[in-house]
């Protein structure tokens, strides 16, 4: 069921009949908007107090929600952040950008930063998140980027120094002294983490924001500023204010903050230190929090808030042994991919809304659309039935053929109406983690079955009563998450109409993308790879 509002101000645009109107290609306003697109990472919806979660963990998220959309039915398109930030920067599946498990690495793409760009906007992307640098190519297209990184800076990773460190890596006598510098770097990073030692980036991540949009409009651009924030990710240290408050007399040092030696099974957890490691994340999501509200606040009493387009969600979630799982690997319950997300516009109402499904790639066309810029040459074409501020959105059947031409993210079903109300999640080969799995299970002594989920690929259709869920190596598996949101009841191989008609949904969806998977697959996940992507894995330290 598509989504209708009446909409304010939106004079500029293709037409409501696919026509192009005056002006320029998308377009909600007068004129060119500012955009400010937080991404709190590995944030599960069940622990935000702003979704009804019973402690206080997100404060400055209920004001904002009291004027801003409050989503319950967004879906991310992948439970982790490479491919979902790719989706974001792109507003294609992960299938269509690439930037998956098998190659982590975005190639080909024109991004939303190089559109805003080319159209005159100031742009700025500042994270503490491995995955979001130059060197995977997230970065492309934003003015200024940092990414804040504890021991190795982040420029270290960009201009004249990325292209050094890349040459390093082509070079097979090089590269070991590249692995030697990623490896003392990580084994840095553990040893700060493990001791409680690692500083969170968040507050001068917020102190750069505002110094960024104070310069954006010192030259008379507008803005587009782009954060990731990662207190919420393991490992949990938070401060010990929050400690305190969420996690009273717990050691950071003593609980599990591992998840590969939980989910190979060479670590146990029981329902004491389940609480622990959940009070710890609270006090981390808590703080994230407290900084959120800090950089709102100074947006509000700088008079900027009411013309700024303000987007906040998660790109994946987070498991803390549901389905004796921990962490955002090897599945896509919907802790994981049923994520938060809040949008202040003036053409959004301030209400909480159950039943729209929203794709986090649509986001990608929201922005476009309130700053009045087309995509740039080689990106991905606006769709008006993608914004969240169009009336009608995801009323895919109203727009005319001419609206998809050239996208990659509109099918044929669409045009029939037939896929309004779904949302997809396309989660490839997980070799990136499996590594780490495989090593800490050799250490164990445990062999991991090759015909586990640990080795699947998945995919998903989801509406907001029905989830069919395609596994490549185990039963595919069906939930009807009105009736059990925690996905406990597989009904897969049953009667029930609803998801027949979501898995009807997801073979439209796999014949319309790259069709569905061969039962041979190869011994090794890895063999498939070419070794460009190999070696990058490698000196990201993900693979031996």
């Amino acid at each position: 069921m598509a989504r209708t509002r009446a909409c304010m101000g939106q004079t500029d645009g293709p037409g409501d009949d696919g026509s192009e109107a005056d002006g320029p290609a998308p377009g909600s306003g007068d004129g060119p908007g500012n955009v400010l697109f937080v991404v709190m990472d590995t944030v599960r919806k069940s622990h935000c107090s702003v979704y009804g979660y019973d402690r206080p963990t997100t404060p400055s998220l209920e004001t904002f929600a009291e004027e801003a959309t409050v989503f319950e039915q967004a879906v991310a398109p992948a439970p982790w952040t490479l491919p979902v930030h790719a989706s974001l920067f792109t507003g294609r599946y992960p299938t269509q950008h690439g930037a998956t498990q098998e190659n982590p690495y975005l190639e080909g793409a024109t991004t939303l930063a190089e559109s805003l760009s080319t159209a005159g906007y100031r742009s700025s992307c500042y994270s503490s998140n491995a995955w979001i640098t130059p060197y995977t190519n997230l970065t492309a297209g934003f003015d200024d980027q940092d990414n804040f990184f504890q021991v190795m800076p982040g420029e270290f990773l960009s201009g004249p120094l990325s292209r050094a460190w890349k040459k390093m890596n082509d070079s097979p006598a090089l590269r070991r002294v590249a692995d030697t510098l990623v490896k003392f770097g990580n084994t840095a990073h553990e040893y700060l983490e493990s001791g409680g030692g690692g500083e969170s980036k968040t507050p001068e991540i917020v102190d750069r924001t505002q110094a960024f949009v104070e310069s954006a409009e010192e030259s008379g651009d507008p803005w587009f500023s782009f954060i990731n924030l990662m207190d919420a990710h393991l490992p949990y240290h938070p401060p010990d204010e929050y400690a305190e408050e969420f996690a009273p007399g717990v050691d950071s040092a003593e609980v599990c903050q591992n998840s590969k030696e939980y989910n190979c099974g060479a670590r146990d957890i029981d329902d004491e230190e389940w609480d622990a490691i959940e009070g710890l994340y609270d006090a981390e999501l808590a703080y994230l929090d407290h900084h959120l509200g800090r950089l709102f606040d100074w947006l509000r009493e700088t008079d900027r808030w009411d013309d700024t387009l303000v987007v906040v969600c998660a790109d994946h979630g987070e498991l803390h042994g549901e389905h004796d799982l921990y962490g955002h690997e090897f599945c896509i319950y919907d802790p994981l991919v049923n994520v938060p997300l809040l949008v202040k516009h003036p053409d959004l109402p301030a209400e909480r809304d159950d039943e729209t499904t929203v794709e986090l790639q649509d986001l990608y066309h929201t922005v476009l659309d309130h700053a009045g810029v087309a995509a740039a040459a080689g990106g991905e074409p606006f769709d008006p039935a993608r914004s969240l501020v169009r009336d009608g959105y995801r009323d895919f059947g109203a727009r005319t053929p001419e609206n998809r031409d050239g996208a990659q993210s509109r099918f044929s079903a669409h045009d029939a109406g037939d896929l309004d109300d779904y949302a997809f999640v396309d989660y490839h080969r997980p070799v990136v983690e499996l590594r780490q799995l495989e090593s800490k299970a050799s250490a164990a002594g445990i062999e991991i079955s090759e015909d586990s989920r640990f080795y699947s690929r998945m995919r998903a259709a989801r509406r907001p009563d029905g989830k069919y869920v395609r596994n490549e190596r185990i039963p595919d598996e069906a939930y009807r998450i009105d009736a059990d949101p925690g996905e406990l009841d597989d009904l897969a191989g049953g009667d029930d109409a609803v998801l027949a008609a979501t898995e009807d949904a997801l073979a439209t969806f796999e014949g319309e993308m790259d069709g569905e998977w061969t039962d041979d697959v190869g011994e090794d996940v890895l063999d498939e790879m070419g070794e460009d992507a190999k070696d990058r894995l490698s000196d990201l330290g993900y693979i031996e």
